[in-house]
């Protein structure tokens, strides 16, 4: 029997600082101070701050008998007080600790709150990134998909499924798994091979389709982490499939500054730089003309462009409570392709820098990178694990500072041999801006 998950109450974190002046008759006020200089009293109300954790022993099994005791919550290195405590366990909630309810207003008698009891399964959000997927790797994408469809959203959980380009797949909130069925036989996938990668037009950052379509991408999911950020009391996951991205791929080859004696010099600028080197009887980089070392330095900052998106999209997942589960289905990656002729260590160190990108995205958001792999089912099933069974601890921050946005957390057990798997920060969204006064005649 398959076990089906619950969800969970959470709270969206928010800080709201709100300015209120005495309704009453001022007392008496010294008389170098008059009425207008009466400073403001200004309350801060922090809400409840949640985070999914996943607690798992040496041997990967889930630890759920953990007691409030043995958690530890810092935020910025200050440890807080745990205020609330949810164990989810194959579908089953317990509240060993809940949090007090706020108290009500003076003068106002309400009725006891009713707790709900909310049995509702998960959020997947799917992600066919196909402008970062091989077309000849269509029918391992397709086949990936229905092992989802079958090992991973069971009844009771909601998924969307939206891709970046071609496939034109945009399907909103269901339960209704034929829906996926359906997204999959549309799947199709379109990304750059290295030859059009390395004769492709290339712009004052490196090649301006590579950064076009991470930018498509990354946009298309910043967008749908602000959606799943109005989302309560569900546990959200965004499994996203894609080979993964870099910047600054085949730099030598694209700038013509490899060996002049190499068979990989595809592209004609490289065959000019090549007999340039020549000509000099020199083979090393002397040879270059201004233009070109100019543009490899600019393409310097490629990494740290890259690093700076991937951060934006964390930083997004982290707000919205959504953990990212990224999953590169080229498995374990050999050599290119054999029509592809490319230089083996710089084809290399694409497949390095673009799992590597996979990973900071699940990482950085407690989920899991499934890369440089072929055993699919297993990771499924662990996604699954990780989506059914986990804690859910929350916390009243005890940092009052609305201008303090970028909060650290960081969940220690003092059990020892446990490994712990949350988020590692959350940001606070900037305040609105302030309503525009009437317009002047």
């Amino acid at each position: 029997m398959r076990p089906t998950t619950c969800c969970f109450w959470t709270t969206t974190l928010g800080v709201a600082v709100v300015a209120t002046l005495s309704a009453q008759t001022p007392a008496p006020a010294p008389a170098a101070q008059g009425p207008s200089q009466q400073k403001p009293t200004f309350t801060v109300r922090v809400d409840l701050v949640t985070n999914d954790v996943v607690v798992r022993d040496d041997k990967g099994n889930f630890v759920g008998d953990l007691r409030k005791e043995e958690f530890q919550i810092f935020e910025d290195g200050v440890v807080q007080d745990l205020s609330s405590m949810t164990v989810v366990t194959g579908g089953r909630v317990f509240n060993p600790l809940v949090a007090p309810p706020p108290a009500a207003p003076e003068g106002i008698i309400l009725p006891p709150k009713r707790t709900v009891s909310d049995v509702s399964g998960r959020i997947f959000l799917f992600f066919v990134d196909d402008l970062h997927l091989q077309f000849n790797n269509t029918g391992r994408i397709r086949d990936l998909f229905k092992k989802i469809s079958k090992d991973l959203v069971h009844e009771g959980d909601m998924f969307g499924i939206v891709s970046s380009g071609p496939s034109s797949i945009a399907i909103d909130m269901t339960y209704d798994k034929g829906r996926l069925e359906e997204a999959t036989k549309k799947i199709a996938g379109n990304e750059l091979k290295p030859t059009e990668i390395i004769q492709g037009p290339s712009g004052a950052e490196g090649p301006a389709e590579v950064r076009y379509r991470a930018h498509v991408a990354f946009s298309t999911m910043y967008d749908a982490l602000k959606n799943l950020e109005t989302v309560h009391n569900r546990r959200k996951a965004l499994v996203w499939v894609s080979d993964g991205y870099d910047f600054n791929p085949f730099q030598d080859a694209r700038l013509g500054t490899m060996d002049p004696n190499s068979p990989f010099a595809q592209n004609e600028q490289a065959r000019t730089q090549n007999a340039m080197r020549q000509d000099s009887g020199d083979g090393s980089s002397v040879g270059l003309d201004p233009f070109t070392q100019q543009q490899k330095q600019s393409e310097e900052f490629a990494d740290a462009d890259l690093a700076r998106e991937l951060a934006e999209i964390t930083r997004a997942a982290n707000r919205a409570n959504t953990t990212i589960y990224t999953v590169d289905p080229r498995g374990l990656v050999g050599g290119s392709d054999i029509d592809e002729q490319v230089d083996p260590q710089q084809w290399g160190d694409y497949i390095r820098k673009s799992q590597d990108s996979l990973r900071v995205l699940a990482e950085e958001t407690g989920g899991l990178a499934v890369v440089n792999q072929n055993d699919f089912s297993k990771a499924l099933k662990r996604i699954d694990a990780e989506t059914s069974d986990y804690y859910v601890l929350g916390y009243y921050s005890k940092n009052p500072d609305p201008t303090r946005r970028r909060r650290v957390v960081q969940v220690k057990v003092t059990r020892p041999g446990l490994q712990v798997w949350s988020r590692k920060e959350y940001v606070l969204r900037p305040p609105p801006p302030p309503t525009p006064s009437t317009k002047k005649h």
